[in-house]
């Protein structure tokens, strides 16, 4: 449990903070009035921290993110083709909390302190970025607004759509006054409060996304005029530039570094990080804060939901993990049919700390689990990044913290972007990639060794990607896929690099639906390697076993093999729906255009539909 004694801080305590502002007498929340001193404009921006995003229970911006990696017992729409602009929708909220920011920023003035309200205006500008890169993400050209729009404003409130080369230097602009007018720590609780580097950990994520959506997906180049009258070329080098910057930024810093310890699960610093009660401060750089005590509860249920909708890990996702000598395991001959008691064997440690492998041991627990492939998981890659012990199994019980930017995602940035202008050399790389991999005691990358894996190359096949730099930017890949996974940046990662089709099933390279691990055939298995067989594999009539765990893969049931009485389990294989064109964005409203004016030249509404709904 946590320290009791601990200031809760402003984004865990977002209802407490609400009844405060209640107290205050009617006449004081007044625009005139309020927003004048400091404790008015912090009490103002608390509210927005309850839009950090990834949130762990947002299933498109955190853990329980449906992607090539990992699925559910159903798929998200985006995978199924199901998204329609007839049924999509802009409810009030989705804009509510631009206006509050606007509106705060328009009465922010009320505190004559400059230096004060220069720090909680930065705030706001840093949840205006992150709205509206949010929005980019989802929707492409987006109107943009940094006012508060009177419901008199015809010509504001049906304005067109912006391009998302605009809105993007927008949201760059916005970041830059937040990274002007942040501190680079607070005196207390500096960890759940943004920070000057939690700006620069933002900007750099939300440059990479667009100057790679530009490199991947051709948007041409727009030219843009900044307020001091230049011409700035927004193009995908321009934005990967900047991802560069912020990022080297926040290493020279020499603030952050990588979390070696063992505070709950000893000798493994990658799972540990991730089931801390407490955010350490190396690593974090900003963290979501959840706590249980007598007077305040706030928790979040990531691992009971993992366990109790049955999410599973991909074979795609094992095949990344490299072998610990560095290797590629894909490069070893029979690799696809090695048998998930061998798949562990002398690999990136990683992949035992992120996925149940034979010998895993619950936190708290002294007995191996043994995987079924249906209790937890149905693919038999049971993902264990998160859980903590028993007493977070319950609906809503989990207090661990949860990072919104650790410094591991800003090296992958920098590395990402450098590669990606062809910057990269070895020095890059060892104060970016080997920085992560010297963690878990992975061997370095070496730029002079590199060369195309094949299975790599048979995974990510843009043909973007073919170039003097496409070996590195693959496995700079292969690092940011291990080291993120599960963090709420895959989907956007494979929509922005252009490989979409990797999320359907029906698309998927490694064959028709997704895929887990190997069985050579039915019987009786020993899946913990305690010499005692405890799952036995059969179609057909239930067979008299002293096994523990019985699947039947007969066709139907909710696990089949491949080939019938070998191979590997797999799921959704009738899932027919193939990745379209437009499914890289989803659809403006119907209902929403529906209101807009109509375009004299073109009949059409002039809040323009994306290609393909």
């Amino acid at each position: 449990m946590k320290n009791t004694t601990y200031i809760i801080p402003a984004l865990a305590c977002l209802a407490m903070l609400s009844s405060c502002l209640d107290k205050f007498p009617e006449t004081a929340l007044s625009p005139e009035t309020f927003y004048s001193s400091e404790i008015e404009l912090e009490l103002a921006t608390n509210r927005f921290y309850s839009e950090l995003l990834p949130n762990p229970d947002n299933s498109a911006n955190g853990v329980l993110q449906d992607n090539d990696l990992m699925y559910h017992l159903s798929l998200s729409a985006i995978q199924k083709g199901t998204r329609q602009a007839e049924t999509a929708s802009w409810s009030s909220g989705t804009w509510k909390s631009l206006r509050e920011l606007n509106y705060y920023l328009e009465h922010s003035s009320n505190c004559k302190n400059e230096q004060i309200r220069q720090r909680y205006d930065a705030v706001a500008y840093f949840f205006r970025a992150l709205f509206y890169f949010d929005k980019v993400k989802m929707y492409g050209d987006m109107p943009w607004y940094d006012f508060v729009i009177s419901d008199k404003d015809k010509t504001a409130l049906y304005k067109p759509r912006d391009s998302r080369g605009f809105v993007m230097q927008k949201v760059m602009e916005d970041l830059d006054k937040a990274i002007e007018g942040l501190p680079e720590a607070w005196s207390a609780n500096s960890t759940y409060r943004l920070n000057k580097y939690a700006a620069l950990a933002l900007k750099s994520r939300a440059a990479l996304f667009e100057g790679s959506w530009r490199k991947y997906h051709d948007i041409p180049d727009e030219n843009y005029t900044n307020a001091a009258g230049e011409t700035i070329t927004l193009s995908a080098d321009y934005f990967l530039n900047l991802a560069c910057t912020a990022a080297k930024e926040v290493i020279k810093s020499n603030k952050y570094g990588l979390y070696k310890g063992s505070t709950i699960v000893k000798n493994q610093p990658y799972r540990d990080y991730f089931v801390l009660e407490d955010a350490e401060s190396k690593e974090t750089i900003l963290s979501r804060r959840y706590v249980s005590t007598d007077e305040l509860v706030i928790r979040h249920g990531v691992q009971f939901t993992l366990k109790n909708q049955r999410y599973s890990f991909t074979r795609a996702l094992a095949y990344h993990y490299l072998m610990a000598d560095g290797t590629a395991f894909t490069s070893r001959s029979g690799y696809e049919t090695t048998p998930y008691w061998e798949e562990f064997k002398d690999r990136d440690p990683r992949m035992a700390q992120t996925i149940a492998a034979p010998d895993y041991l619950a936190v708290g627990s002294d007995e191996k689990y043994a995987e079924n492939c249906k209790d937890f998981d149905r693919s038999g890659y049971r993902p264990i990044k998160y859980f903590s012990d028993e007493s977070h199994d319950g609906a809503t019980t989990s207090t661990t913290d949860y990072t919104i930017f650790r410094y591991a995602e800003v090296l992958l940035n920098y590395a990402e972007a450098a590669a990606e202008l062809h910057q990269a050399d070895q020095n890059l790389l060892d104060e970016s990639i080997n920085v992560i991999r010297s963690r878990v005691g992975m061997p370095p990358l070496e730029l002079s060794k590199i060369s195309i894996d094949p299975f790599l190359a048979s995974y990510y096949t843009d043909s973007h990607l073919d170039g003097p730099d496409k070996g590195l930017i693959l496995e700079i890949r292969r690092e940011r896929t291990v080291e993120l996974v599960n963090e709420g940046l895959r989907l956007w990662d494979m929509l922005r690099w252009k490989e979409g089709r990797q999320l359907c099933p029906a698309t998927n390279t490694l064959g028709k639906g997704f895929i887990g691990i190997y069985f050579p055939g039915l019987g009786e298995y020993d899946m913990n390697n305690d010499g005692i067989k405890d799952l036995c594999i059969y179609k057909g009539s239930k067979p008299s076993s002293d096994c523990e765990n019985m699947l039947n893969v007969d066709a139907g049931k909710d696990n089949s093999l491949s080939e019938g009485d070998k191979g590997y389990l797999v799921q959704f294989h009738e899932e027919l729906y193939e990745w379209e064109e437009k499914d890289y964005l989803y659809p403006i409203p119907t209902s929403q255009r529906q209101i807009y004016p109509v375009d004299g030249q073109s009949g059409e509404s002039v809040l323009t539909q994306n290609p393909g709904y």
